[in-house]
């Protein structure tokens, strides 16, 4: 395989078939550029009360986050800025960058029942750990339609 010199450190190889992925299937994401299918990578787990969901969120902070409830959909939105223009003697001169500004978002059906005070969040470690209470579904009774037959 060919690798780039020095401090680039990536695989040439992965590198064009990232391009060429970018340019056939549009899967390019200006938040974290060639990275982003590591993304918001998700795991639920069922308990018997709850489901547990654990959302990889690494680099963000509390502030960089919003988590909405709208017609039983739970939405995590994720957004981040960078200041380019950023540089001190502290910091220094930055040779590459490849974490970007933008924003990303995840939805889950999660019931019309649930409300926002039933759904826990927590943020440590770079992981968004949330917590949905299974609550028992109210039975729909379905409503009887007739249909008029003219003639």
């Amino acid at each position: 395989m060919l690798y780039m010199p020095g401090f680039v450190g990536e695989n040439l190889m992965n590198r064009i078939m990232d391009d060429w992925d970018r340019d056939f299937f549009g899967g390019h994401h200006p938040l974290y550029g060639y990275h982003a299918q590591n993304l918001m990578k998700t795991d639920v787990r069922e308990h018997e009360d709850c489901y547990e969901v654990d959302i990889d969120l690494p680099g963000f902070a509390k502030e960089d986050l919003n988590l909405s409830l709208e017609n039983g959909y739970l939405t995590i939105q994720a957004q981040k800025g960078l200041n380019k223009e950023q540089k001190d003697e502290k910091t220094g001169k930055i040779l590459r960058q490849e974490r970007y500004a933008g924003s990303m978002s995840r939805s889950f059906y999660v019931g019309e029942d649930i409300t926002e005070e039933d759904i826990k969040a927590k943020l440590e470690n770079g992981v968004l750990s949330l917590q949905v209470p299974k609550l028992e579904a109210k039975p729909r009774i379905p409503e009887k339609k007739t249909i008029t037959i003219e003639g």
